[in-house]
């Protein structure tokens, strides 16, 4: 950001004598920086604390709500290959992660800068500076990364991201994306997600509960909601089973989960969507 504006103020912890900071060291030349401001206290605070369950109540999901994520985090689980790079989102998509099989190599990016995403931290591992792009707590594997926003977006829109997995409130028939804002409702923004979803080269799975709260179908002819990306998902998986997104011959269900019939499928996805 400080590239692009007129006057950059930099909130700093110390402020030091010119020279102490090696050339090497230097994040952001002081070209960019117009005023330097230096609190007397400053405290790190962390948004969002998440931490590892204990391995003990990691595989105990029992109430429906949670045996129905645990379902969609599973099968989302399997689009992941040896060597691929992902971008995964908060809620279901990030729980994936947890179960990548073993032996396959998955390196997770993410949209704030880094490479090599970790699992989630165990309370002595937590570091507010080390955070994902939804502000949630990290640990990063042997051999990661960490780069600017700028670098950020090249790897993303150069199409180096092999696979984009969100969730999302509405997908079209024809793959149009609506996963950011209700109109009312105070959001921060869309993040990345426009970036990620129209990216060359990258696939994009959409995971989702199949209806919202109350039974409204979230597959539909047409999205009712502020679109994220047009005709943009390749694959959508909820907990009662797999739909293929082609632009033009529409969905096709491919996977029918356990226990579920055709007609549950009909009956929970919107009438004028063709399967």
């Amino acid at each position: 950001m400080c590239k692009a504006a007129k006057i950059t103020i930099a909130e700093v912890e110390e402020i030091v004598d010119v020279g102490q900071i090696q050339p090497d060291d230097v994040h952001v030349p002081n070209i960019f920086v117009h005023r330097v401001v230096k609190g007397a206290k400053y405290e790190k605070r962390i948004e969002k604390l998440t931490i590892a369950k204990d391995k003990d109540t990691k595989h105990k999901a029992t109430s429906p709500s949670a045996l129905l994520r645990e379902r969609i985090i599973r099968r989302a689980a399997l689009e992941f290959t040896d060597g691929m790079y992902a971008n995964l989102g908060i809620g279901i998509p990030m729980l994936a992660s947890s179960y990548i099989p073993k032996g396959i190599t998955v390196h997770l990016h993410s949209e704030n800068g880094i490479l090599g995403l970790g699992p989630l931290p165990v309370e002595a591992e937590v570091d507010p500076d080390l955070i994902n792009a939804g502000k949630e707590t990290v640990t990063v594997l042997a051999g990661a990364s960490y780069f600017s926003s700028d670098d950020s977006f090249a790897m993303i829109r150069g199409g180096h991201i092999d696979l984009t997995m969100l969730g999302a409130m509405e997908v079209s028939q024809q793959g149009d994306l609506a996963n950011w804002m209700i109109p009312g409702k105070v959001v921060k923004g869309m993040g990345g997600a426009m970036d990620l979803v129209s990216a060359l080269d990258t696939k994009v799975v959409v995971t989702m509960e199949h209806t919202a709260k109350g039974g409204a179908p979230k597959i539909v002819e047409t999205c009712s909601l502020p679109l994220t990306g047009r005709n943009c998902v390749d694959k959508i998986i909820t907990e009662k089973g797999v739909f293929e997104v082609d632009v033009e011959d529409g969905l096709t269900l491919v996977e029918l989960a356990e226990g579920v019939t055709i007609e549950d499928v009909i009956n929970t996805t919107d009438r004028k969507s063709v399967v």
